[in-house]
């Protein structure tokens, strides 16, 4: 198949071309970068495999979670391009990607993926890769301080978040680095497409383990504000 797979959910910008069997990767700068170098890099590297937006077969993206201003870029590009060369969407959680990341890097079929959520929060997510080749769990993404992730016996955590939460992250579990890259949402494509997975290109939706990133930091300072408000009146002296 011809495929076309990118991710902006984190602060990394992976993009990934398959044709047939061979595979094409670029990654770069992530975060508030992306909305302005992801579609010039996707074009650059479907010319470097020799193919062209009408001959891909589905556009393949992470919905998320992660970035609020990532996922509405990764989702409102993979929209348009899938509009525009009538092709169905492919979207894989982000989460399910880390887990395929550290499965293809490292070995591992037991994960607990964890993505750095700021605000001093993860997302998580426990994972177990099956005998056919697919991947069990993810049903109910977690949104939880990083002191609070449970890791079960014989798993390991695997992501981005080790690096902003050190030994407050699972200290007795075993770490891997992983990211959600396009590769890895390659990977895992073509199960996903068996499955039925492929969907309109108006079905480009993030997924949102928190919801408004904008709007809780607003909540946040009108709760500062509403304590200080209730706090007695200093007294002038006499």
């Amino acid at each position: 198949m011809n495929l076309l797979a990118f991710d902006t959910s984190t602060d990394t910008l992976s993009i990934a071309v398959q044709r047939a069997d061979a595979t094409w990767e670029h990654s770069g700068p992530g975060g508030a970068q992306a909305s302005a170098t992801l579609l010039p890099a996707i074009r650059a590297l479907l010319a470097e495999a020799g193919l062209s937006f009408d001959t891909l077969d589905a556009v393949v993206f992470g919905r998320g979670p992660g970035s609020f201003t990532g996922l509405r870029t990764t989702c409102s590009v993979a929209q348009g391009l899938a509009f525009g060369a009538g092709v169905p969407v492919l979207p894989i959680d982000t989460l399910l990607a880390v887990a395929e990341a550290a499965r293809h890097a490292h070995g591992c079929t037991r994960v607990v993926a964890v993505l750095d959520a700021r605000m001093d929060e993860v997302y998580t997510a426990p994972f177990e890769f099956q005998a056919d080749g697919t991947w069990r769990g993810g049903d109910d993404f977690g949104l939880c301080a990083p002191q609070s992730v449970a890791v079960p016996p014989g798993y390991t955590v695997a992501g981005n978040a080790r690096a902003a939460y050190g030994e407050r992250l699972a200290p007795d579990a075993p770490h891997v680095f992983a990211l959600p890259t396009a590769l890895a949402l390659l990977h895992l494509a073509p199960a996903r497409i068996a499955a039925g997975g492929a969907q309109p290109a108006s079905e480009a939706l993030p997924l949102y383990v928190r919801d408004k990133v904008a709007q809780t930091t607003a909540e946040r300072l009108a709760a500062r504000q509403a304590a200080a408000a209730a706090l007695p009146p200093i007294l002038s002296a006499p």
